[in-house]
């Protein structure tokens, strides 16, 4: 099935989809083609955690986005910090985890078939170069939501370790593969139903 996440009532659920969608590019925008410094990156990632409870979503929510990711922003940062400079890590993770957040926001915030429609509707005068409109908003929909999604089956791997006592390390990431792709032949099925693909 396609993946989507329950709709937590509030302020930014009453916010329409375009303006949304509008301010999450935006900030992506933002965050990647401006420098930023250490200081910028905190105040970013501040607004983004005030963002949760003044759109009516709990703070745990934004807490339990970044535990699930946890994995991901924790190998960045080390390697960033090895390779690079502890600075320079720093700036890199807290931008990625301040654009998740972000992503997670809207996902919790919007029905998917508003979100379809909306990508739909702005993705339609493309149609004429050769742009599949249906096609690409669902894509666009399936990556915002996928990242929590493959994050909630890390996190399925890590308590079925702890149920039997063992510890898997990185042979940890067959497990992970296998229940992203079978998610994936779900996926495509239902996108196969839909007549999109």
């Amino acid at each position: 099935m396609i993946p989507s996440r329950p709709l937590v009532p509030g302020l930014l659920s009453r916010v329409p989809v375009g303006p949304k969608l509008a301010g999450l590019a935006l900030a992506a925008l933002a965050m990647t083609l401006f420098p930023h410094g250490p200081v910028s990156i905190a105040v970013c990632l501040a607004a983004v955690f005030a963002l949760y409870p003044i759109g009516g979503v709990p703070l745990s929510a934004a807490l339990i986005e970044l535990w699930r990711l946890r994995a991901v922003l924790l190998v960045l940062a080390i390697a960033l910090a090895v390779f690079v400079s502890p600075v320079a890590a720093w700036m890199s993770t807290g931008r990625v985890a301040a654009l998740l957040l972000l992503a997670a926001l809207l996902t919790l915030t919007t029905r998917m078939s508003d979100l379809l429609e909306v990508l739909q509707r702005l993705l339609r005068p493309l149609r004429r170069v050769g742009v599949d409109p249906e096609a690409v908003s669902m894509a666009v929909s399936l990556t915002l939501t996928m990242v929590p999604v493959v994050a909630g089956f890390a996190q399925r791997v890590r308590d079925a370790e702890r149920a039997r006592g063992v510890r898997l390390g990185v042979r940890g990431v067959v497990p992970l593969l296998v229940m992203t792709l079978r998610h994936a032949d779900q996926v495509g099925d239902a996108l196969a139903a839909r007549g999109v693909g």
